[in-house]
C-alpha cells in the first residue's frame, strides 16, 4: 500500500525524486563519497558496517524502533529509490505520516547529490539479488 502524502510535501518529494535515478547511477566517485558521508551522518545509529542497532525489530521503552540495518539483513533494499530518497531527505513521516522515529530529516543537512551518494554506497554493499530486487521496485514505483 502506498502512503498518501498531502500538500506541498507530496509535490516536493515528486520533484526531488524525479531525478533520483541519476544519483544511484553515478560512478564509483559517488560511492566513495557516499561511504564517507555515511560514516559522518549515519553510522552512529545504523552501524559502521551497516548492521543497525541490536534488536532493531523490538520497540524501545520510548515506543520507537531502533535503527535498522542497511545491509542485506535489513529491509532497506525492499524500498524504491523514490522512497529511500524521501525517507532520508524528509524523514520517516514523509512516507508514513504520524510515524514517530528517532530518524532525522536530512533536508538542509545533506544536498540531494549527497543523499544520492549515501544511498549509492549503501546499495553497492548489497548482494546482486538484493540490488536486482530493489532496482525492480524502483522501476515499478511511479515518480
Amino acid at each position: 500500500m502506498k502512503p498518501i502524502l498531502v500538500g506541498s510535501m507530496a509535490v516536493a518529494i515528486a520533484a526531488v525524486a524525479a531525478g533520483f535515478g541519476y544519483f544511484l547511477a553515478t560512478g564509483s566517485g559517488s560511492v566513495d563519497a557516499g561511504r564517507a558521508l555515511y560514516a559522518d551522518n549515519c553510522a552512529s545509529c545504523h552501524g559502521v558496517n551497516l548492521e543497525g542497532q541490536p534488536d532493531w525489530k523490538v520497540r524501545l521503552p520510548s515506543g520507537r524502533l531502533p535503527a535498522p540495518p542497511h545491509d542485506e539483513t535489513g529491509h532497506t533494499w525492499h524500498h524504491s529509490d523514490r522512497q529511500l530518497f524521501a525517507l532520508v531527505k524528509f524523514g520517516p513521516a514523509a512516507l508514513s505520516p504520524g510515524y514517530d522515529s528517532d530518524m532525522p530529516a536530512y533536508e538542509g543537512v545533506l544536498t540531494d547529490a549527497e543523499i544520492g551518494a549515501v544511498l549509492a554506497y549503501i546499495r553497492s554493499t548489497w548482494p546482486e539479488p538484493a540490488q536486482a530486487y530493489q532496482a525492480d521496485r524502483s522501476r515499478a514505483d511511479p515518480s
